[in-house]
């Protein structure tokens, strides 16, 4: 519901603030006052194009700021939350234009492109008597308005989980055929790919074994000439080896620490030391006992370790990966093996999927065409009463052109409509009059409004063109409306604005020159005064406030 409207510098608005109620509320004015510069003011705030001719004179810039209160709308909630820009339960919509020609738009805070204004607008508001935010015209906005006063919701959730369990099993049946039309050139690649690495037997950790052994046989003589020089250094130079003369200066210190033992210490370490030199000789002995110069191992590693990067190379694939290659493509070889089977399986399953379907499809077609002819019967009836004597309205169902399925059903929903006797059924967005068009939607949206899920609706003059005992049937059925959802009225008619739960006046005023509107909310005693005004004459009589007041009592005994 629409709660607080903020204005700064728009059309002849200096600065205005309102706080708008439920229920319905007229808003009425002399000729000229500027009635439609709030709905103007609202359309700009919910991504209308913007023009800076709308920006009050000697400003740089308009400004208009929308509250919504989303109890009653939590789809919009979702909405914002989707888009993250949800804060708590209340909604601002803000809209700058300045004379440079940029326009910003922003919800609840944050700067946002005016697509998104345009989509949460769409689901706050619907203007009737105008062609923007009008939801009415669009088919998808039928369907909803259909199915919404059929109490669909049930069968639509259903039916869109039967849509979705169709689509993902065509998915995977259609990914199958398209694999399984290359399948023979494919599965000839496939097996002799798994017999190659199958006979090449490459056992897990092989390649880095044998990555080791080839850098060992290839640096054999390397390996033996140096460990050999590293040995003869150690110990097996009698004179001058590591050991040799770490016993000659072990014996030495054995023989001091006599005379002064705190070289005790330094005898221990030169002891551990000869020790740790004669079993890296022993090391060095047995590693050159197993190294041996051996080409004929060293070319078949090499050759081993070739065929492997050459594999490896050809799959596309590091090395290392080969180990991990052969399950993989044995599986897939077992699968694309077995390709047929699974066809057969996801055939049937799609044509299980598809009969669900089309069984649940069939009936809520039927159940759209029983509503379709209840709904059309009560909107014509309705027509009668709104001053289109001999118009009728027609809610016809066309079979959607694709063999597809929908998850909404296998029908596209048309309001068709003629507001004149003689004339034939057009559709509804091919109706010319703005005003026929806003009573049409007056008469679908009073009995459509138990279902309606726009919580705020906006007739702009639905009232133009009929009078007398029409216009208070206009005013009783928007009275009736706005028990169910907030609705705002511009009327010029006394019947209709004397049936409302609250009345807000425009007006101009002059200044130093320059001119701005007002608006103000009426009390109770001002209310009497303004309808008295509309009732007409140049001097405001007893006899016309005690009608106006009449009129005003009459419609509160309404409720």
């Amino acid at each position: 519901m629409l709660t607080h409207l903020q204005i700064r510098n728009f059309a002849l608005v200096e600065q205005l603030e309102l706080e708008l109620k439920p229920g319905m509320t007229v808003l009425t004015g002399e000729t000229g006052a500027g009635k439609s510069i709030l709905l103007d003011a609202l359309g700009l705030a919910l991504g209308n194009r913007a023009d800076t001719g709308l920006i009050r004179h000697g400003a740089s810039r308009s400004e208009i700021s929308i509250e919504f209160e989303l109890v009653d709308r939590p789809e919009a909630g979702e909405w914002l939350e989707a888009h993250d820009l949800d804060d708590e339960t209340a909604c601002q919509i803000r809209r700058t234009i300045s004379t440079d020609g940029r326009s910003r738009g922003y919800i609840n805070g944050r700067a946002a492109p005016l697509q998104l204004l345009r989509e949460l607008g769409e689901m706050l508001v619907d203007i009737h008597g105008q062609h923007e935010h009008q939801s009415l015209l669009r088919r998808e906005m039928q369907r909803q308005l259909l199915d919404g006063y059929a109490g669909h919701g049930g069968l639509l959730t259903e039916l869109a989980a039967l849509h979705h369990n169709w689509r993902t099993i065509q998915e995977k049946l259609e990914q199958l055929q398209q694999a399984n039309k290359d399948r023979d050139s494919r599965l000839g690649l496939l097996s002799y790919q798994v017999q190659e690495l199958e006979a090449l037997g490459l056992a897990s950790g092989e390649l880095a074994g044998l990555e080791q052994e080839h850098q060992r046989l290839a640096n054999a003589s390397q390996l033996l000439e140096e460990c050999q020089q590293s040995l003869d250094i150690l110990y097996e130079n009698e004179d001058l080896s590591a050991s040799s003369l770490l016993g000659q200066a072990s014996q030495r210190l054995e023989s001091l620490q006599r005379v002064d033992g705190t070289l005790q210490g330094a005898a221990e370490l030169l002891s551990n030391a000869t020790i740790q030199v004669e079993e890296a000789a022993g090391e060095l002995r047995h590693y050159l006992a197993a190294v041996e110069l051996n080409p004929e191992r060293l070319s078949w590693v090499e050759e081993r370790l070739a065929t492997l990067y050459d594999l490896a190379r050809k799959h596309h694939v590091e090395a290392g990966q080969l180990a991990d290659l052969l399950p993989s493509l044995q599986q897939q070889l077992q699968e694309l093996e077995q390709v047929n089977i699974h066809l057969t399986e996801l055939q049937h399953a799609i044509r299980t999927a598809r009969d669900e379907y089309t069984v649940l499809a069939g009936k809520l077609g039927t159940s759209r065409g029983k509503a379709a002819k209840k709904l059309g019967k009560a909107v014509t009836d309705n027509m009668q009463l709104l001053g289109m004597e001999g118009g009728r309205f027609e809610i016809r169902l066309l079979p959607l052109e694709s063999d597809g399925l929908s998850p909404l059903g296998r029908e596209r929903i048309e309001f068709w409509v003629s507001a004149n006797p003689g004339q034939p059924l057009k559709l509804l967005s091919k109706v010319a009059s703005g005003g026929e068009l806003a009573r049409i939607s007056l008469a679908i949206q009073v009995i459509t409004a138990q279902s309606a899920s726009t919580p705020t609706l906006i007739f702009d003059e639905v009232d133009v063109g009929i009078g007398g005992g029409v216009a208070e049937i206009v005013g009783r059925q928007l009275r009736v409306l706005g028990k169910h959802c907030q609705v705002l009225c511009v009327t010029h008619q006394h019947q209709v604005a004397a049936l409302a739960h609250h009345h807000l006046q425009i007006s101009k005023e002059s200044c130093n020159g320059q001119t701005r509107t007002l608006i103000q909310a009426l009390s109770s005693e001002q209310r009497i005064g303004e309808l008295a005004r509309m009732l007409g004459g140049v001097e405001m009589t007893e006899q016309t406030l005690f009608h106006a007041q009449e009129m005003i009592e009459r419609g509160q005994a309404l409720d």
